[in-house]
């Protein structure tokens, strides 16, 4: 394991859509400092959510195209708008955001219910950027069940455009999007290509905080990276990391000959909101083509 301490600039202005916990947002640079110099055919991100490395990557031009993957069809929808009628997902979203008055609480549980049925795009995108903690939650039955934020209103509707618009103008002339499993996803990927990945964590899978739609087992994850080895693809994936002294789900296995970094993603909120100091550290792996 490596302490990885090499930066590159922050990027400064990129738009940030889709509001997601969980996000590399504030980590993209140090990602993207380890392509440097690079360049590359095809920029893959198969867990989409926010987007936000294929974002910073389109604005460093590291790639010819970018692929966009994700297993929720709702979330992919949004991306596809974005891509090809942001202007209609903009007013979309201004109109369900229009809709919630002060003191009614009830306004947010039927766009929920409401999005539940439909899977509508904007719908979810309402939801994310009002609910609690800007976080993806499903029950057993595959539905969104995170409460709303009462202390806020959820991005206003002129931003939300603004940052809409600057994702079409950014990536639209050459970005896809797919709703498929990452496997999938990937499959076409060459040595030519870069592929990161941030799956869902190993907390997150099994347990009780079973947080997203969809899981990914351990050993699947280790054996799709195992064939990317084969095929001398090259990829980054960030998977777990410890928090304090608290660690989080096992090392990858050493037989992937990857290594392993440490990147500090800042002071950790939950320890604040419970009265400790605790900074999280995210273990990010680079492929041995990349090394």
């Amino acid at each position: 394991m490596q302490q990885h301490t090499r930066r590159s600039p922050a990027p400064t202005g990129l738009p940030h859509p889709i509001p997601y916990q969980g996000s590399k947002r504030h980590l993209a640079s140090q990602i993207l400092a380890l392509l440097a110099g690079r360049r590359f055919q095809r920029f893959y991100e198969p867990f989409a959510g926010s987007a936000a490395l294929t974002i910073a990557a389109a604005q460093a031009r590291i790639a010819d195209e970018y692929i966009l993957g994700d297993s929720l069809h709702a979330l992919i929808g949004i991306w596809q708008q974005i891509l090809t009628t942001p202007q209609n997902l903009a007013q979309a979203y201004e109109q369900l955001w229009a809709g919630q008055l002060p003191g009614d609480n009830l306004y947010y549980n039927r766009v929920r219910s409401a999005f539940n049925s439909s899977q509508d795009p904007a719908a979810l995108l309402y939801l994310l950027a009002r609910c609690v903690k800007n976080s993806l939650r499903f029950n057993q039955q595959g539905e969104f069940n995170q409460s709303h934020d009462r202390r806020r209103a959820g991005t206003q509707p002129h931003r939300m455009q603004r940052e809409i618009l600057q994702a079409w103008e950014l990536l639209a002339s050459h970005t896809r999007a797919v709703c498929d499993d990452f496997m999938s996803t990937i499959s076409q990927a060459t040595a030519r290509d870069v592929i990161y990945m941030d799956p869902p964590y190993q907390g997150t899978t099994l347990g009780r905080d079973k947080r997203y739609h969809q899981g990914l087992e351990r050993e699947r994850l280790i054996a799709a990276l195992a064939e990317l080895n084969r095929r001398r693809v090259p990829f980054i994936v960030s998977y777990d990391g410890r928090c304090g002294e608290t660690l989080y789900g096992k090392d990858l296995p050493a037989a992937l000959h990857l290594t392993r970094l440490e990147l500090q993603a800042g002071r950790s909120s939950q320890a604040t909101l419970s009265g400790r100091s605790a900074v999280t550290v995210e273990s990010l792996y680079l492929s041995n083509t990349l090394v």
